[in-house]
């Protein structure tokens, strides 16, 4: 199914001290690169989709707060286009904004309603298009809601934690930048040993926790050196 997978770009650093202490290389399927070893962050053209981190999405709940104007504070759910509506200003393009984004969005239109100097504060109080997947190994696999502050080990914990047999060393994220699918491999040992960063988990985030096709991506490299001290991490398009 993956034999005509093309790995246009990696970057990677392992344990220094890897059998025979030599330098991992690159393999027919990954290029790796030295000189990056944390997954890049989504760019603002990944957040746009309804379901990414820290944006507004459709029929999620959010809470206006007009200050001195109550009438206007209220929770609002976001329709399926995107929109809420306000008294007085109609309806609002809310969905791909930032909560900042909404509530200056929001005073533009008071003002252009003739509402003197508002203040408007805009809080995500419960999103339902912010998720993370995770599955394989783990005591609870489906669908977990990710907040500003997710990291690979508490979206683990979100899924009741590692199953019995769980292959702590064989967890994959996999995350869409610029189009590009993203893999990368992580060690659970290694992150509570504090061996290396608990990475970061944005929304659309896949982990995988076990062997699995995508952890077979990195065969070639796993068998020569133990995955210690850094993830190994792979961009494939």
């Amino acid at each position: 199914m993956l034999k005509n997978v093309t790995f246009l770009a990696a970057t990677a650093m392992l344990v220094t001290g890897c059998i025979g202490g030599g330098r991992i290389h690159s393999s027919p399927s990954l290029t790796v690169l030295d000189a990056q070893t944390t997954m890049p962050e989504p760019v603002r053209s990944d957040l746009i989709a309804p379901d990414r981190q820290s944006l507004i999405g459709p029929l999620d709940t959010i809470n206006v707060d007009v200050f001195g104007i109550p009438e206007f504070t209220r929770d609002v759910q976001v329709d399926a286009s995107g929109r809420i509506a306000m008294p007085l200003i109609g309806t609002v393009d809310a969905g791909g904004k930032t909560a900042r984004e909404l509530s200056d969005s929001i005073a533009a239109a008071l003002r252009r309603a003739h509402v003197r100097d508002p203040d408007v504060t805009v809080n995500i109080k419960e999103s339902v298009s912010q998720v993370v997947t995770v599955d394989g190994q783990v005591t609870a696999p489906g669908l977990y809601p990710v907040t500003n502050q997710m990291t690979l080990m508490r979206a683990i914990a979100s899924a009741k934690g590692l199953s019995e047999f769980a292959k702590a060393d064989d967890v994959v994220i996999l995350r869409t930048v610029e189009s590009r699918k993203i893999a990368g491999l992580y060690n659970i040992d290694a992150i509570r040993r504090g061996v290396y960063a608990d990475p970061q988990i944005y929304a659309n985030d896949v982990i995988v926790v076990g062997d699995s096709p995508q952890r077979r991506l990195f065969r070639d490299f796993v068998s020569l050196a133990p995955l210690l001290a850094a993830p190994l991490i792979a961009v494939v398009q």
